[in-house]
């Protein structure tokens, strides 16, 4: 009698264990679901890949200036507000060999430069308001040691490492073209 209970026509009962066999996957629903699962683990490895490209955060398209050392021309990138300097040269790979990164601040004070993130070696000059270069200073790829100028200063010129020293550029050089504040 039990066994005839669930088997007879009783259309107002269901039973929770056959609510349940509906949920059992088949294969085809197993199959479509190890899809979806793939898909979901492609789109993660990409989405990952591309938010590490915009983290690696590189200036482009900055507005340059012409500058005079003694005889010698530098096209140099001006960093002239936080973001730019903030950025810096991060993450290049290179340099032309007569370009550089002209870093000016609002306020004369002793700004001080580390190279994080920033795979080139570069030498940096610290330069005065009348444009003398205060001190030069040479910078390893990669690490995160202060470099800072010997006085107050508005402006800092990055070029590759050893530039000044290559050109005999010393302290006390006047480096024209520097934009007025």
């Amino acid at each position: 009698m039990f066994l005839g209970f669930f088997s007879s026509g009783f259309s107002g009962f269901t039973s929770p264990a056959l609510k349940l066999v509906s949920f059992i996957p088949t294969t085809q629903n197993t199959m479509r679901l190890t899809h979806i699962k793939q898909f979901i683990l492609a789109l993660a490895v990409i989405i990952g890949s591309l938010s590490s490209i915009s983290f690696a955060q590189q200036n482009v398209g900055l507005p340059t200036i012409e500058l005079k050392a003694g005889i010698y021309r530098i096209q140099a990138e001006l960093a002239d507000n936080p973001k730019a300097r903030e950025v810096g040269l991060m993450n290049r790979t290179s340099m032309p060999t007569n370009s550089g990164m002209l870093f000016i601040f609002e306020q004369k004070a002793a700004h001080c430069f580390w190279m994080n993130n920033t795979k080139i070696p570069l030498s940096i000059a610290f330069i005065s308001d009348d444009g003398k270069i205060v001190n030069i200073e040479e910078m390893q790829a990669e690490t995160t040691n202060n470099h800072c100028p010997k006085a107050a200063v508005r402006y800092a010129l990055e070029m590759n490492k050893q530039w000044f020293s290559e050109r005999v550029i010393l302290p006390g050089t006047v480096i024209q073209g520097l934009p007025k504040r």
